[in-house]
């Protein structure tokens, strides 16, 4: 093995940790909730500590990708894991909600560089050919956080105290940022210092209002909310002005030569849609585990390990056919249709359902998923210039966090109606529903509940699985540019 071959594995292990950092802060916060609100009070507040994260992180992705392109991907880099280390460590030292809130919004604000730097750097160093494998167990850490999260979240919460789930960031996150700062060496050309401010502002205001509509939207408030409303038109005219000052920007951060690209327009339609199916599933697995199954957030967590291997076995094994092939054209469509299938078995959900059944439903579940995770990002950076490679891979992210927000506020109105038409609202308030209010019901009720919860939770896995079936309608439009190899790339010397 060659020098620079060792210099890259340590470099990915670096990259690994990063990413794993910001993966699993999206999932092991949602453990410690019940328990932080107790301790802070500021129940009003709760969601603001989830949205909080999310918010900051996708409207500070474009913008890191596009720094990355202008000053370099190490610097960026390890600006962005310093701030995510002091969000970590002032969130771990809060004393009140609104600091708490605070502390989250800095925390997002690193986590949004982390996710798009890591694939960039990736595209540094590794061509395109080989990057494959790595984009496929990059992918699976996205499994793996989804999984280990709860387990992580309520073991230290259980052990310790909620506040060393933000803690337990720095050890990692330092020993990620030495190896990284020793092992990256920077490459690639960079000739402009002009960063596109006014397409910046609008992209921050519309992404801002769109996560915040689809955050509350449904659940705090209607839809059809005056103040929703009003949340989603100023998104939706901020977004027309962003696109307007991208054709005339000099460096615009989101380059609208971009969606020329069949590879990029594709993906991003296709990741857009399973971002809508994926998270909106996953968010709701959970829920059925701890409320009609009776499980802890640990015990849930355990349930869903069938998901995290099936990502890793479908984005790992995507990933060396795509290293060993050079291409990838199909693996979107498979992927798609494996996801179709297993959300469709998920939609005859029942109180009932055996645990055995229920593993295999999202072990395929979890197989769909990862070649989807694992294609995406190398397919892009394959096809587009590496002057705008940061770019284009920040925007594939922000279009994937977007689906997702999107997803889970559809999934959640779906829900949440879909309850109150089928409760005795006199008995079950939904807003209070747990397992332990549940069994708190007089035993005639009980059974009415569990089967109001799965009854609403059903179509919300048909629509999931028809979106899938979308993405690979989608997916049959991709023209796939074959993998170069390094040489091909132009990245030897």
């Amino acid at each position: 093995m060659s020098g620079s071959q060792k210099s890259h594995r340590v470099l990915l292990l670096a990259i690994s940790l990063m990413l794993l950092l910001a993966a699993l802060d999206q999932t092991i916060v949602s453990t410690a909730l019940p328990t932080i609100v107790s301790d802070l009070g500021g129940l009003d507040q709760l969601s603001w500590v989830v949205t909080a994260y999310v918010l900051a992180s996708t409207v500070s992705a474009p913008l890191y990708g596009k720094l990355g392109d202008l000053y370099g991907r190490k610097i960026v880099m390890q600006i962005a894991v310093i701030i995510f280390l002091i969000g970590s460590v002032l969130a771990g030292f809060s004393g009140s909600m609104p600091f708490l809130i605070g502390a989250r919004t800095v925390q997002g604000l690193g986590g949004g560089g982390l996710f798009v730097l890591a694939f960039t750097v990736v595209g540094d160093i590794v061509a395109p050919r080989d990057r494959g494998k790595i984009q496929g167990v990059l992918g699976g850490i996205f499994g793996l956080a989804s999984i280990a999260g709860p387990l992580i979240g309520g073991y230290l919460v259980d052990q310790l105290s909620w506040h060393w789930i933000f803690y337990v960031n720095l050890p990692l996150g330092l020993l990620a940022l030495a190896i990284f700062a020793v092992a990256f060496q920077p490459t690639g050309r960079r000739i402009k210092h002009a960063i596109d401010y006014t397409g910046a502002l609008f992209l921050a205001i519309s992404l801002a209002c769109l996560v915040l509509y689809t955050s509350f939207g449904g659940r705090t408030y209607g839809l059809a909310d005056p103040g929703m409303l009003a949340l989603l038109g100023v998104s939706i005219a901020s977004a027309v002005i962003f696109v307007f000052v991208e054709f005339r920007a000099e460096e615009p951060v989101l380059p609208m030569m971009l969606f020329s690209t069949n590879t990029f327009s594709v993906m991003v339609g296709i990741v857009m849609v399973i971002g809508a199916a994926m998270f909106g599933a996953m968010t709701f697995l959970p829920l059925y585990l701890q409320t009609v199954k009776g499980l802890s957030p640990t015990e849930s967590g355990l349930n869903l390990l069938p998901m995290m291997f099936g990502i890793l076995a479908g984005a790992i094994g995507s990933g060396r056919i795509m290293s060993n092939t050079g291409h990838y054209k199909w693996l979107p469509t498979i992927g798609a249709v494996i996801m179709a299938f297993g959300l469709y078995r998920l939609s005859s959900i029942s109180p009932d359902r055996s645990s055995f059944v229920l593993s295999i439903d999202i072990f395929i579940l979890g197989i769909g998923m990862g070649p989807i995770m694992s294609v995406g990002t190398t397919a892009i950076q394959n096809a587009v210039p590496r002057e705008i490679m940061g770019a284009a891979t920040a925007s594939y992210t922000m279009f994937r966090q977007i689906g997702g927000s999107v997803g889970v506020a559809l999934f959640g109105t779906l829900f949440t109606s879909g309850l109150q038409s089928r409760l005795p609202e006199d008995h079950v308030p939904v807003e209070s529903l747990s397992f332990q209010t549940i069994s708190d019901l007089p035993e005639e009720f009980q059974q009415i509940v569990m089967n109001g919860i799965t009854d609403s939770l059903q179509p919300i896995f048909l629509v999931a699985a028809v979106m899938s079936v979308g993405a690979v309608l989608i997916s049959l439009l991709l023209e796939e540019v074959p993998l170069a190899t390094r040489k091909e790339a132009g990245m030897d010397g």
